[in-house]
C-alpha cells in the first residue's frame, strides 16, 4: 500500500495474530521431487508457478 505509513503492514499482521488468523506466508510445500500444493496436494514440477488442479498460485 503506497499511502500506508511505514510498518502500516506489521500492524495489521499484529491484528489478525491477536484475532487467531495465521499470517505467514503460504508458498510450495515439497514432496519428494515435487512441489505440493498447500491447498489440494496436487503434484507439480519444479517449474510450476499456480496448482493446474485448484488454480492456486502463491502469493
Amino acid at each position: 500500500m503506497a499511502s500506508a505509513p511505514d510498518g502500516a503492514e506489521d500492524v495489521f499482521d499484529q491484528f489478525l495474530t491477536d484475532r487467531g488468523h495465521p499470517t505467514e506466508r503460504i508458498g510450495w510445500q515439497q514432496d519428494g521431487l515435487k512441489k505440493q500444493c498447500p491447498e489440494c496436494s496436487g503434484l507439480h514440477d519444479d517449474a510450476a508457478t499456480s496448482c493446474t488442479v485448484c488454480g492456486w498460485t502463491p502469493r
